[in-house]
């Protein structure tokens, strides 16, 4: 397997501790401080077109920037659960390996999986949930919970 230059991975380590650091609620309140101070500052400048300017542009920025990064993350974070699921399929002797790799067919045709599998859950609700099986233990302690 071969593995992507290393700017690809600095990116990667940068991206993925921007989107853990923006995403913490002390960064919320620092944003909000900052909120509030700026507005605080509003009636000393006048409300001036510099000081709605200096939020606008600011907040423009930050958010063009950080989109991209936490897109970054995401699109990797998404890639590793499709491998994991897909790996689950294929190792599940009752999976369907049709599935695999499912996100990458186009829309009607992953609209057709859709409708077969809604269907297969309206038969299975038709037929009824089966009993659970449950050992004479756990019906013990299920029994003594409710009394509690």
């Amino acid at each position: 397997m071969t593995r992507p230059g290393k700017s690809a991975d600095w990116f990667s380590r940068f991206a993925t501790r921007v989107a853990h650091t923006v995403g913490r609620p002390v960064v919320f309140a620092l944003a909000c401080i900052a909120v509030l101070a700026w507005a605080a500052i509003g009636p000393f400048v006048g409300f001036s077109d510099v000081w709605q300017l200096t939020i606008n542009t600011g907040t423009t920025i930050v958010t063009f920037l950080v989109v991209f990064l936490i897109q970054n993350t995401q699109n990797r974070d998404s890639a590793a659960v499709q491998i994991k699921l897909d790996e689950l399929l294929r190792a599940t002797a009752e999976a369907h390996n049709s599935l695999l790799n499912l996100e990458e067919l186009s829309e009607q045709d992953i609209e057709m999986f859709r409708q077969r599998y809604i269907r297969l859950a309206s038969m299975a609700r038709k037929k009824g949930i089966p009993e659970i099986e449950v050992d004479a233990e756990e019906q013990a302690a299920d029994e003594a919970a409710a009394r509690t």
